[in-house]
């Protein structure tokens, strides 16, 4: 949760770039910074400020599709936004070849 907190105030901060940087290493190298920015900017910007998020489910897991085995904690938030009242953000920790949690995967529904 706390991994997912603190990437996610890069995020809530417009600061598209900084979350690439501290997201996790399988992140990083399946989407370029650029890219990351471009697309985070074309779907979260138009949804504005938030206004309230809040935890719906944390699921722990040791496999993902598409993704190599290791560990994982998919966390859904019910969040509204300024111009979006109702939305669902799926973010998914993992830990790092380092060891350190960071987020492996962000979904907005």
């Amino acid at each position: 949760i706390e991994a997912a907190k603190g990437w996610l105030a890069f995020v809530d901060a417009d600061n598209y770039a900084g979350s690439h940087d501290q997201a996790a290493s399988l992140f990083r190298g399946a989407i370029t910074r650029d890219a990351w920015v471009t697309a985070l900017a074309g779907s979260r910007r138009p949804l504005g400020a938030i206004v309230r998020r809040e935890v719906l489910s944390i699921t722990y897991a040791t496999s993902l599709p598409g993704a190599p085995d290791g560990e994982y904690v998919i966390i859904q938030y019910k969040t509204s936004f300024a111009k979006r009242a109702a939305a669902v953000e799926t973010i998914t920790p993992m830990v790092d070849k380092d060891g350190s949690w960071r987020v492996s995967g962000y979904f907005i529904k």
